[in-house]
């Protein structure tokens, strides 16, 4: 059986001097990462030799962070994605649920969990070179010590498990999603062809691997295209400076980070010529937003929909789709052509056009189950549905509007609201950055809605205004009740907006 890797490997073979990797001065050419590749897996499988044994990688995007993790896939292994900016206690608990026998991590990441039973193999400090990693298990050893040789393959079923991400670990037990080689065989032909990504694609490796911009690594590089590294942390200025100067084409990146973006001076007067996919992900951009910053980037935002247990491309949405028509804003595209996407009552119906339902996905994109939670995985996948918990409607072009998770709807004096309505129209208002709209617990209303808003600097902002301004364009009962004005609203590890932490905080105050 093909691994996803091979589609790499077929590339660097048939073209391995093409540039891969561009990290300021430093580049590696698709031959050159190839045989870097094989040796960390080599290595990998020279300290375990079980197929699917279980690795971890935690780092920052690095080189040495993308060598490890395609060297996992060649190795015939398990990747465990380990994000160092989640919290000690929850990458802990990921290991504790995974039990890798490895765990690749930067130097300075090591004190960001608890290893278990796993061998540890050190990768460079960041910022740091290769050969300052230290340690007699390390990255750079692994390179030298095994160059030229080829990893063992391994009999393996398209059902077998090719990578453990987590979903839903902030709090509680964490769900590991087991995502199959069948999964990632689906995922990366969809994105090559929903994007039509070539061998002319550079893409900006602006945010988090682990996340999003993992999806596109395999893709981008089995079509002959290059990664182009960036200085850590990430700024916003710092994307721009790259989108100009290394004729960026690709990039990933979240609403929040496109926002601070678009408040940088003179970004009109910048060159984005190059741009073609700016593939909006992690939350959805408010309509406003998308129009207003079309044009600034090259008119190339572009977005698509999935979850962890059916990943990254079951619908699509191409800023040519955008541009024909201001309505499809609020779109996140079609059905991608190798998932089927329906929604449904609270009964288990089908629903018609124009209908809001919760949407249910069939489509070899579903993952394999979550790992060890039967009852969780029976109660997300029912007769090959796989159930997302989102609320949508479908249009008669086949165009998915989605509104909002089942559990974040709001029902306030018995009618409901879906916050991403009001946020839609909060965000319009000239003096709120950025919103989040949630429902408390109302003796007069059941819910009341509310809002917590971040306001620009030089933007008054009044609350009865802000109210008001809801008010005058949608129905009075889905304006806020209360609007709350706070520094800074509380985010995820990648930038996206947490309504459940914001609701959080002002229900116990």
């Amino acid at each position: 059986m093909d691994l996803p890797i091979d589609i790499f490997f077929r590339a660097a073979a048939n073209a391995p001097d093409r540039i891969a990797i561009k990290d300021g001065d430093f580049t590696l050419s698709h031959g050159e990462l190839a045989e870097r590749v094989n040796a960390v897996a080599c290595g990998l499988q020279d300290i375990d030799p079980t197929p699917q044994s279980r690795v971890g990688v935690c780092g920052y995007n690095s080189v040495e962070y993308l060598t490890a993790f395609l060297g996992t896939l060649a190795a015939g292994k398990t990747w465990v994605p380990m994000n160092p900016r989640n919290g000690h206690e929850e990458l802990s608990r990921m290991v504790e649920a995974t039990a890798p026998s490895i765990i690749v991590s930067d130097a300075n990441t090591m004190d960001r969990f608890e290893a278990g039973d796993a061998t540890i193999v050190r990768g460079a400090p960041l910022g740091g070179p290769e050969h300052a990693c230290g340690g007699d298990l390390n990255v750079a050893a692994m390179m030298s010590d095994f160059a030229g040789k080829q990893p063992k393959r391994h009999e393996l079923s398209p059902d077998d498990v090719q990578a453990l991400k987590f979903t839903g670990g902030s709090s509680g037990r964490p769900k590991g999603v087991q995502q199959t080689y069948r999964v990632w065989h689906t995922c990366i032909d969809l994105m090559i062809r929903a994007f039509e990504l070539d061998e002319n694609d550079r893409n900006l490796l602006a945010a988090p691997m682990t996340h999003g911009t993992g999806t596109l690594l395999v893709p981008i590089l089995g079509q002959g295209g290059m990664h182009v590294f960036m200085p850590q942390p990430t700024r916003p200025a710092g994307i721009i400076d790259a989108f100009e100067a290394d004729r960026i084409t690709t990039a990933f990146l979240p609403p929040t980070v496109i926002y601070m973006m678009m408040a940088e001076e003179d970004l009109t007067k910048r060159d984005f010529a190059s741009l073609k996919h700016v593939i909006i992900g992690g939350a959805a951009m408010r309509p406003s937003e998308i129009k207003r910053a079309l044009p600034m980037f090259n008119n190339a935002l572009e977005t698509c929909y999935g979850q962890t247990e059916v990943p990254q491309i079951v619908t699509v949405m191409r800023a040519r789709d955008w541009l024909e028509d201001d309505h499809k804003l609020s779109s996140c595209g079609k059905a991608t052509d190798r998932c089927e996407l329906r929604v449904i009552d609270k009964d288990g119906n089908f629903l018609g056009t124009g209908q809001a339902g919760e949407i249910v996905i069939r489509s070899e994109l579903v993952m394999k189950g979550y790992l060890d939670m039967p009852e969780a995985t029976a109660e997300t996948i029912k007769d090959g549905w796989l159930y997302t918990g989102d609320v949508a409607e479908i249009e008669e072009d086949g165009f998915v509007y989605i509104k909002d998770r089942i559990r974040d709807m709001i029902v306030t004096g018995g009618f409901n609201v879906y916050p991403s309505d009001v946020e839609a129209v909060l965000g319009q208002h000239p003096a709120i950055k950025e919103c989040v709209v949630f429902g408390l617990p109302d003796d007069k209303w059941g819910e009341a809605v509310q809002a917590a808003v971040e306001t620009h600097k030089d933007q008054p902002a009044d609350e009865a205004d802000i109210i008001q301004y809801v008010k005058s364009r949608l129905d009075s009962v889905k304006a806020p009740k209360r609007v709350h004005f706070v520094d800074e609203l509380p985010r995820s590890p990648v930038g996206k907006v947490l309504r459940r932490e914001a609701k959080a905080q002002f229900q116990e105050s």
